[in-house]
């Protein structure tokens, strides 16, 4: 268990905000155009799966701001 803090704690949380800005950006940015004139219910499934799409790096991510590494640490 780590006692010290880290510089990748406040670097990795600055990093997730920013990705997350221009991810965000970029959807909002691109997406109308190419499924503006879809059904409705396809739009919500698109902005659903874009809006959750984000979230399979963050495990690894996360592992990394607590570890320094990218995979986690083999179970003791």
């Amino acid at each position: 268990m780590r006692q010290e803090p880290t510089w990748r704690i406040p670097i990795g949380i600055l990093g997730l905000l920013l990705g997350l800005a221009i991810y965000g950006i970029v959807i909002a940015r691109y997406a109308p155009d190419l499924i503006g004139d879809w059904p409705t219910l396809a739009q919500t499934l698109v902005y659903i799966v874009l809006g959750v799409l984000w979230l399979l790096p963050l495990r690894r991510f996360l592992i990394w701001m607590e570890t320094g590494r990218w995979s986690p640490p083999p179970d003791a």
